[in-house]
Order: C-alpha cells, then sequence, then structure tokens
C-alpha cells in the first residue's frame, strides 16, 4: 500500500492535496486544488471515508481555506474514488459540483437503482459471460459497488470553460474510461490534469458493462480520446498531473504506449480465438496472459478483467476482425477469417 504524500504546493496557486483510499492498493487520489480570487476550485473530491474527509478538511487548512471556502469542486469521472465526498462537501459548502453530461447520465441511472437492483443485474452479466455460479455467488456477497452520492448540478461539455476567475480552465472530453471522462487544461498555466485517463505507469482499466450486452465502443472511443490528448498542442511541453501514481511529462509518448498495449492487447484475444474457436467471454479473459495467473486472481479481479475483455472483444466487433454467436443467454464470440483477417 503506497504511503499517502503530504499535501504540496505546485506554483501558481495550484495545490496537490492526496486524499487517502483506506484499503485499497492504490492507496490515495490527489485532489487538486486551484485558487482564484473567489474561492479555491477542486478537481475532484477523494474517497467517501472518515480518514479521507479529514485528509481533504485538513489539507484545506494547510492552504489556508476552510470546507465552506469552496467555491466547486469538478469531477473527472463518476467512480467512487473520484466522487466519494460529493456529498459531505455538499452539506459543507455551497459548492457547485460539475461533470461530463455523460457520466451525469451515468449517476442519474445508478442512483435510481436500489442495491438489490444492480445485484440482479450483475448476477445476470456474470451468467451471460459464463463465469461459474460460485463465481457469481461469491462476488454477489462480497463489496458493493458505491454510486456518487449525489447527482452534480453543473453539466460540464467538451472545450467548456470552468468556473474559476481569473483561471482559464477547460475541460477536454476523453471518454472510456469512462463516458464522461474529462481531463482539464490549465491553459494559463501549463499544466494537464488527466485524471485517470493518462497514468504514467498503468494503463486504466477500460471494461465494457454490462459485460455481453449493449451499445457504444468504449475501447475505440478511449484509443481515440488518448490519440486526441496525444496530439494537443505543446503537449509533450505540458506537465501532466494524474489522479494516482505522480506527475510526469512526455504527454505524446506516453499516450502512444497506452494505445500499443491495447491493441497488442487485441491481436493476443484475436490470436486465441483463432485457436481455441468459440469462446465465451469467460473462456477468452481465462485464456488471456494477466499479471497474476486467472485461477490465482480474486473473483472481483476476474470480472474486470473480463469486463477489460469485453471491450476489446466490442472493438474487434466493429473492425470486423470478430463477431458475436452463441446464443443470447451465452453469448460466444469467433475471430472471423477473409482475405482482411491477420494472418
Amino acid at each position: 500500500m503506497p504511503e499517502t504524500p503530504p499535501v504540496e504546493d505546485l506554483g501558481d496557486g495550484v495545490w496537490s492535496l492526496p486524499v487517502p483510499i483506506p484499503g485499497n492498493p492504490l492507496g490515495f487520489t490527489y485532489v487538486y486544488v486551484l485558487t482564484g480570487s473567489d474561492g479555491p476550485v477542486l478537481i475532484d473530491t477523494g474517497w467517501d471515508h472518515d480518514d479521507s474527509w479529514d485528509a481533504l478538511v485538513k489539507g484545506l487548512a494547510r492552504i489556508g481555506h476552510t470546507v465552506g471556502e469552496v467555491r466547486g469542486a469538478v469531477l473527472t469521472h463518476f467512480h467512487p474514488d473520484h466522487t466519494g465526498l460529493t456529498g459531505r462537501l455538499r452539506e459543507s459548502s455551497d459548492a457547485w459540483l460539475a461533470m461530463h453530461p455523460a457520466d451525469i447520465t451515468v449517476t442519474e441511472r445508478m442512483l435510481a437503482l436500489d442495491g438489490d437492483a444492480r445485484l440482479r443485474s450483475l448476477a445476470d452479466q456474470m451468467r451471460a459471460a459464463g463465469f461459474p455460479e460460485d463465481d457469481v455467488d461469491e462476488l454477489l456477497a462480497g463489496p458493493r459497488y458505491s454510486p456518487p452520492p449525489v447527482v452534480p448540478d453543473l453539466p460540464l461539455a467538451d472545450g467548456a470553460r470552468v468556473d474559476l476567475p481569473g483561471r482559464d480552465l477547460r475541460a477536454v472530453w476523453t471518454p472510456g474510461h469512462t463516458p464522461g471522462h474529462l481531463c482539464l487544461h490549465l491553459a494559463d498555466g501549463g499544466l494537464l490534469f488527466t485524471g485517470d485517463h493518462v497514468l504514467p505507469r498503468i494503463t486504466p482499466h477500460v471494461g465494457r458493462f454490462p459485460l455481453t450486452t449493449g451499445e457504444g465502443d468504449p475501447l475505440g472511443d478511449f484509443l481515440a480520446s488518448q490519440r486526441a490528448v496525444g496530439g494537443l498542442p505543446g503537449a509533450d511541453t505540458l506537465v501532466c498531473l494524474p489522479s494516482h501514481e505522480r506527475r510526469f511529462t512526455g504527454l505524446g509518448a506516453r499516450t502512444a504506449e497506452i494505445v500499443e498495449h491495447h491493441e497488442d492487447r487485441v491481436a493476443e484475444i484475436l490470436a486465441l480465438l483463432r485457436a481455441a474457436g468459440p469462446a465465451t467471454l469467460w473462456e477468452a479473459a481465462a485464456g488471456l496472459t494477466w499479471r497474476r495467473p486467472w485461477a490465482d486472481m480474486s473473483v472481483r479481479s476476474r470480472h474486470m478483467a473480463a469486463a477489460e475483455t469485453a471491450a476489446h472483444l466490442r472493438l474487434a466487433e466493429e473492425r470486423g476482425l470478430a463477431a458475436l454467436t452463441g446464443t443470447p443467454a451465452l453469448p460466444r464470440w469467433v475471430a472471423v477469417t477473409g482475405p482482411d483477417a491477420p494472418a
């Protein structure tokens, strides 16, 4: 578990305020604080836990502010390590909460379902993916995924300027990790807050939910977003401030590495399908190379791996390299053969 670093002054009115994620191997989320003439604005809020809230309150005090002075919070995406404290922030201040409209829609849908309905949907997805019933039972008995506590009140579209007087902070829509993921470009400071879209060491998770049905191509969106961000004017002179790990430069090279990783993964999946024939999502995911052997992975990790595999299969479908067969109750994928198929 990485140690939570101290609050850091990054200069020019920008602060790094790490908020711990108790019990999670990520360790912490960087909440960034940008000071303006009418109060500070946060980028993300952190995990919903007493220790996390305490870190946020004390970190703001270290900078010279109270929670009640916070003008607003821009949320890079709806995941709980980024939005968990929005409820407490709203109770303790008049801060607005901004998020891309696509992730606001996801948040609304999640909050409209009770916990039991979400669990039933998850069980149906896993069975259609070919998960053994023991795995379904184990995952359903484990910790539940927490939706954001509240729905943000301020939609922030691609290119929109954040309400931060005296600064030029603009939204850069980067779908893939979530449908409405945002990076934030501080044009007057040469900074890019990359959220979970571009991390310096690990590749962000891109999954498809539901696992076997639904529309969309999240990995295709993600790769397009990687190329777009890597091609921003002056990309390699930007200082990138991610939500995890460490700040970095060389944005163009890093986005190219991430794209290459996923292209290699698509090729590995297609090779597996050509060798094994029709495969359920479980069979496809279990046959791939992971950091840890499939049999040694927790059920939750296998579920995440299956979701990532589903995203790669969907991209292969979109490219005409794989096709969906089987039945709605148990779909299977096959590699498409023909003159344009890879050897």
